[in-house]
């Protein structure tokens, strides 16, 4: 059998950090519309529907993850965010903490820059490991990281 480069494609997994800023904010609306809603005035209604939410807040926490393979960086948030990028075409990566709505369950964020204009915001658990790998993919890649 004849070896193929192929085979030895790279893929590794990223979870995204989950950073206890957003859990206990949303943990304690959650929580205290959970107990309103039981003990307060019990109604049914509002348990059948805050329960899915509930649950799909968590689902969203436990599933985002980033996956380094070959040379694409896919992100996937849930059905709600799924986008794949060349990573050729990173240009830059950046520290942040900017609190915009983005597939990145932490505010230990980073900002990744590609393509012409476009621009994403991330929270890879291990996000040194990660740049490392982007790094390796493409060695073009300016990265900037926040002053201590």
């Amino acid at each position: 059998m004849p070896f193929n480069m192929d085979s030895l494609k790279m893929k590794k997994i990223y979870k995204s950090k989950i950073g206890l800023e957003l859990v206990i904010p949303i943990a304690l609306i959650l929580g205290t519309v959970l107990v309103l809603t039981i003990i307060i005035e019990p109604r049914w209604i509002g348990l059948a529907i805050l329960l899915p939410v509930i649950l799909f807040v968590v689902h969203v926490f436990l599933t985002t993850n980033y996956t380094i393979e070959s040379d694409k960086l896919i992100i996937k948030c849930v059905f709600l965010f799924n986008r794949t990028i060349d990573i050729k075409t990173i240009k830059k990566i950046t520290e942040t903490n900017n609190p915009l709505s983005s597939p990145a369950t932490s505010l230990d964020r980073i900002e990744i820059n590609y393509g012409k204009f476009d621009s994403i915001i991330i929270s890879p658990k291990h996000k040194t490991e990660f740049i490392d790998n982007i790094l390796r993919l493409n060695s073009n890649v300016e990265v900037k990281f926040k002053k201590k």
